[in-house]
């Protein structure tokens, strides 16, 4: 009887270690490709949960009055995001026809779908201020809807990286400007590396870099299958992608 609890432990062991080489997918501001839906609208979100991918990653931008909405660009609507009052950007309307979402209305959305991870970007900003004060308002937003676990975070700002250790230091912080090798970054207390697709091109060595680290790759934005299949190959942790279906399909 002992031998077999053994085995079978080893078994569920030897099947968690799978699962977790397994490369798995985030759909790139959400699943915007599918009917109905738009870049970084609450609709692609819940698409890319119907989708079964791990995540569904989205940008945020700090309003003028000091609102975080959820955009990729730092204009929308012909008005700077950072230069305008909230109450000038609420109505304006995304591709299909949804309002602009701030990140509240996202964080209540997704906590409705606990299977999926919801990776936020915080964009850089003009100034250290602006940086401070997003990161410092999306991490308090997060940690009060008791969402930690379900919000990784991501940013192409090495400042707003390195206030995200500090603010959040339990969470899942990657760096994305694809031009620091992975033993630099963990130096910096974050957990992993989301990069330019073919910078691992350049540099294959830095996935085994990362994994041997204890840190998690992820590699952006990748929609040629081929381009899928090598990252797969070479193992990364996960694929940012504007064809989430396709992706799936490969990582079976």
């Amino acid at each position: 009887m002992k031998t077999k609890k053994l085995f079978l432990a080893c078994a569920c062991a030897l099947f968690a270690l799978a699962a977790q080489a397994q490369t798995q997918v985030i759909a790139h501001r959400g699943f915007w490709k599918a009917e109905g839906s738009a870049q970084n609208s609450i609709t692609a979100l819940k698409k890319a949960a119907e989708a079964q991918v791990y995540g569904s990653e989205f940008d945020v931008q700090l309003t003028k009055d000091g609102i975080v909405v959820v955009n990729h660009d730092d204009t929308i609507g012909g008005y700077t995001i950072a230069e305008t009052d909230y109450a000038t950007l609420k109505d304006l309307k995304l591709k299909n026809g949804e309002t602009l979402p701030t990140l509240e209305d996202y964080l209540k959305a997704g906590k409705q779908l606990p299977d999926i991870q919801l990776i936020l970007e915080i964009k850089p900003h003009k100034t250290e201020a602006q940086e401070n004060r997003i990161s410092a308002d999306c991490v308090k937003m997060v940690k009060e809807m008791g969402m930690e676990k379900q919000v990784e975070y991501i940013s192409f700002s090495m400042h707003v990286c390195e206030q995200l250790v500090k603010l959040t230091p339990g969470s899942e912080i990657a760096y994305l400007k694809s031009d620091i090798a992975p033993k630099d970054i963990k130096a910096k207390g974050m957990t992993g590396i989301d990069y330019y697709y073919k910078v691992f091109d350049k540099h294959p060595e830095w996935v085994k870099e990362a994994h041997d680290l204890g840190m998690k790759v992820n590699a952006w934005t990748v929609d040629e299958t081929a381009d899928m299949q090598k990252l797969i190959d070479l193992k990364v942790d996960y694929l940012t992608t504007d064809q989430p279906l396709e992706a799936k399909e490969l990582v079976k």
